[in-house]
């Protein structure tokens, strides 16, 4: 199936094949057609799957053939990454179009967003707390909204956004669609839903297992030898580009830190940075000026590169479901990836589940004088007894590849063969 049967405007259609793209996406097919007809939809779909064009394209339908002037779309997210990621599908979609839109997030000018405010944009892509602080400035006027956005629920969920969005509801008007899209559907997500949606369709692609595109690879490593086992397998491992990830800001700093001193090009993605820098880490690691970028995962939601052909997991994630948000960074759009991570004994209870999930996509590598098995403390080893006696499945062993490891080459990597980044839109 092509986009033309969506039967979409002529200059939406445009928008869509100046990005290339030929046939739509699970999501795509089966929530644009209902969001056409004015249903509230609930779409499960895991991180890279199409969600953003899929409730873009509907939006820029329905506003084609009416008066402009007004915000009439609200999309609400839970990074400023994700709202520039989807203020830029808006613009390159709709390019055709006369649809005006602009971000509104904290961290920039308040005066700069309340002067693009006043020039009649009809989409607005906002983060919860500086769309509030607008509200209660009286600086936006939400009276006229069609259609309101959740992206990314569950993430909002994590980051304690879901008392602002139901703040922020109460200035909409009752009569609206409302899209509800997330990756996971936590119990406080799922309240949400029932309380804003109206006989929805409900939609899941997939399910909220990790990707099977990725290879999963695990390495037993002590906390004291993270860093060397890192930079063994940067420099002998043909990599694209990389995407690491640490639990604090300060140790995504200082990571980045000793990798820039071993003659990596590396960048940080933490909290602590200005948007202007943030913006600028980002720029350069889509550019390929930085190869490697180590982040956090508050900082890394909403990125949207991608030619990432390896994540790896400095910090094991806390949750299943945080693992999964990391590795779709990696072989998106259909692509393929690699995902490590490095397992300490603190960590061995998830590592367990991800081991009943991923079956035999999971397996574990070793590298001699880096790696080790997992001395458990006596609490962890009896919670692994009792699991274990259970008959639940144990770890694979430790495996030693046959194939010698390619030395890394950024230079050499066919960038070419990987999608522009505006192809991730949808």
């Amino acid at each position: 199936m092509s986009f033309q049967k969506f039967e979409l405007h002529e200059k939406i259609l445009a928008g869509v094949q100046a990005l290339g793209y030929k046939k739509p996406t699970p999501i795509q097919l089966q929530a644009i057609p209902p969001i056409m007809e004015g249903r509230d939809v609930m779409g499960l779909a895991q991180t890279g799957t199409g969600k953003t064009a899929a409730f873009v394209l509907p939006i820029l339908q329905r506003f084609m053939e009416k008066p402009l002037g007004h915000i009439r779309a609200l999309i609400i997210a839970p990074t400023r990454e994700l709202s520039e990621q989807t203020n830029e599908a808006i613009g390159e979609l709709g390019l055709k179009t006369k649809l005006r839109s602009t971000t509104i997030y904290g961290g920039v000018s308040m005066y700069n967003q309340i002067n693009r405010l006043r020039g009649n944009v009809e989409i607005i892509s906002a983060c919860p707390g500086r769309l509030l602080d607008h509200i209660e400035r009286g600086t936006i006027d939400l009276s006229h909204v069609e259609v309101l956005v959740l992206d990314e629920a569950d993430h909002m969920f994590d980051m304690g956004f879901l008392p602002d969005v139901r703040k922020i509801v109460k200035h909409l008007p009752k009569k609206r669609q409302t899209l509800l899209f997330s990756a996971t559907m936590p119990d406080d997500v799922r309240s949400l839903a029932l309380d804003l949606l109206q006989n929805p369709v409900n939609i899941q692609i997939g399910h909220t297992a990790p990707v099977m595109t990725v290879a999963h690879r695990f390495y037993s490593v002590p906390m004291g030898t993270k860093t060397a086992l890192l930079k063994d397998i940067l420099e002998k491992t043909e990599m694209e580009s990389v995407l690491v990830f640490t639990r604090t800001k300060s140790r995504a700093k200082s990571l980045a830190q000793q990798l820039d001193r071993s003659g990596h090009k590396v960048i940080s993605l933490h909290g602590n940075l200005t948007q202007q820098k943030r913006k600028q880490a980002l720029d350069g690691f889509r550019d390929g000026r930085y190869e490697i970028m180590v982040a956090t995962d508050i900082a890394a939601r909403g990125i949207d590169v991608t030619r990432i052909s390896h994540v790896i997991n400095y910090d094991m994630p806390s949750t299943a479901d945080a693992y999964t948000h990391r590795i779709g960074r990696t072989g998106r759009a259909s692509k393929t990836g690699d995902a490590f991570t490095f397992v300490t004994g603190d960590d061995i209870g998830l590592a367990h589940s991800l081991k009943r999930i991923l079956g035999e996509k999971l397996q574990y590598h070793s590298v001699d004088g880096l790696t080790a098995e997992i001395q458990l403390s006596p609490s962890k080893k009896n919670a692994v007894d009792m699991k274990s006696s259970k008959r639940r499945k144990s770890f694979a062993p430790h495996m030693q590849t046959g194939r010698k490891p390619k030395q890394r080459s950024f230079q050499n990597a066919n960038r070419s063969s990987w999608s522009h980044r505006s192809q991730s839109a949808a």
